[in-house]
């Protein structure tokens, strides 16, 4: 018995060992990417934004508009500007897409364009926010929405949602799925989360939004909670200009954040919003603020992954912000992917400019970029 023992002590020392030095061997890869980036691959890491901002031929009214038509090919003169401003991924809108071998051939040709391998992103929560499935050239499983799983009741209806997208998402070349919400629907004047919530209660959304990503996890994709600290109880848009949220802390503690906490462990990443909770931030939108991304986000509540704002080209950000300003900003707040910011060359600029000028430490940059690796090594 005493030797058996002693050979299960072994085995378990031996095991221990394994992992310590696969994990270090993993840190070391990501390391040694790391030294051998410029400072310009390094600031690129920080930014996803639309394939068209490579187009410097377009204005930027041409680029952020829905209804224009959008970049479908890796051009010349797009891969010449992802030479000198090497974006860290791509966010995929329906503009972008007119079948699945364009989609497919269109991210194959902007992951091989990247020296560095790229996030490739799309919001597909299911429901009215889908690109693929609410396109009429794709046949994939659609999903009327995740207030209608969350009706059910049961998680694995969530968990096959996930599974579902993920696995075609999957199939078309994706890394990221910006989904699940994980906002509560708590506020029936709500204009932008409605049918996009699970529910209006925070342990129903906290389980739909836990094994919604417990699905994409199983095909190989990352996913984000969002729209952290809670976009459920503001009855604006942050698309159109400021929306607030006037619960304190302790009360957003006791609702909206639970979905996120209880799901911290999980999440690759959570993206942040542009809301302005008054009680902390007064009118500065809370992806902008230190005290809210780095200080309770990442301080009280211990969130170790990728922080990602909401997409900077919001009007709540870029009718009181310049692209430049609102990159700094943002950033310093604790973000670590500044998502489509209204002029990527300005904002890409200003994060370079202020490492260079030491406003930013490249040690601060590099935490970045580190959990930016280790997010694209997962996946």
């Amino acid at each position: 018995m005493r030797i058996k023992f002693k050979l299960l002590i072994i085995i378990i020392i031996i095991f221990c060992n394994s992992c310590t030095a696969r994990a270090e061997a993993l840190m070391s890869a990501h390391e040694k990417i790391l030294k051998g980036m410029t400072l310009n691959e390094k600031v690129g890491q920080l930014f996803i934004i639309r394939p068209d901002q490579l187009d410097t031929s377009l204005s930027l009214e041409q680029i952020h508009d829905s209804k224009a038509s959008g970049s479908k090919i890796l051009t010349p003169l797009m891969r010449k500007t992802l030479d000198k401003y090497p974006a860290g991924g791509f966010a995929i809108f329906r503009k972008n897409i007119s079948d699945p071998e364009q989609l497919k051939s269109f991210i194959d040709d902007l992951k091989n364009a990247c020296k560095i391998y790229p996030v490739m992103a799309v919001d597909e929560e299911g429901g009215r926010i889908a690109r693929i499935a609410n396109h009429n050239k794709f046949n994939v499983t659609k999903f009327k929405s995740m207030e209608a799983i969350g009706r059910t009741g049961n998680a694995k209806n969530a968990y096959r949602a996930g599974q579902v997208i993920g696995g075609y998402l999957k199939e078309y070349g994706f890394t990221l799925d910006f989904a699940p919400v994980a906002d509560i629907n708590t506020n029936p004047e709500n204009i932008i989360i409605g049918d996009r919530a699970f529910g209006s209660t925070p342990e129903l959304v906290s389980m739909m939004a836990g094994a919604y990503l417990d699905g994409l996890h199983a095909q190989d994709i990352a996913g984000c909670l969002k729209h952290f600290p809670g976009h459920g109880d503001t009855k604006d848009d942050t698309h159109s200009g400021y929306a607030a949220v006037y619960k304190t802390w302790d009360e957003l503690l006791t609702c909206e954040l639970i979905p996120f906490i209880d799901n911290l462990a999980k999440a690759d990443s959570i993206m942040t919003a542009h809301v302005t909770l008054e009680s902390i931030s007064g009118e500065r939108p809370a992806t902008l603020t230190r005290e809210i991304i780095t200080g309770k986000l990442r301080d009280e509540l211990g969130y170790k992954g990728v922080i990602i704002t909401d997409a900077l080209r919001m009007k709540a950000i870029c009718d009181n912000y310049s692209s430049a300003e609102a990159a700094l900003l943002a950033f310093e707040a604790g973000n670590d992917i500044i998502l489509k910011p209204h002029d990527y060359i300005s904002a890409f600029n200003a994060i370079l400019n202020a490492v260079q000028a030491g406003r930013i430490s490249e040690q601060r940059l590099d935490e970045s970029v580190m959990r930016i690796l280790n997010l694209k090594s997962k996946y």
